[in-house]
């Protein structure tokens, strides 16, 4: 399995999810930022003087759901590729207009080796062009 080396914002609202998540990234090479709620993660990613290569996003949420976050980081980093990912049945999500075609899916339960293969599909298949979007580093608590 490829092994990773990128940074990766994971924000999921289920605690348990959001470990588990955290531990397979990490084993497989990524740095992870990690983030509770669409709010969370736009401060994150406003604030943080680094690189995010990838968002990867539950769906469903209380607030914002995963598409509304992606949407609102492609307005200060357009270049960012995102894995969405559901426990819903595919089909269900499609049809609430969650998500559109350009956007990877990953359906729930995943394997580690499931998320992994397809966080490296996504980001081999989109070039991305380094960016800082904020003027000076801070600490985050939701490092890992």
């Amino acid at each position: 399995m490829p092994i990773g080396t990128e940074t990766v914002l994971l924000v999921e609202d289920d605690a348990s999810l959001r470990a588990l998540a955290v531990r397979v990234l990490k084993n497989y090479g990524y740095e992870v930022l990690v983030a509770s709620s669409g709010n969370e993660a736009l401060a994150i990613a406003s604030e943080l003087h680094t690189l995010i290569d990838v968002v990867v996003s539950d769906v469903v949420m209380p607030g914002m759901n995963g598409r509304q976050l992606v949407e609102k980081l492609f307005e200060f980093r357009p270049e960012m590729p995102a894995l969405l990912m559901s426990g819903y049945a595919d089909d269900d999500t499609l049809r609430r207009g969650v998500l559109h075609g350009d956007t990877a899916f990953l359906q729930k339960p995943f394997t580690p080796d499931e998320l992994a293969r397809k966080l490296r599909g996504v980001l081999e298949s989109k070039p991305i062009k380094r960016s800082v979007v904020a003027p000076a580093w801070r600490a985050s608590a939701n490092r890992y």
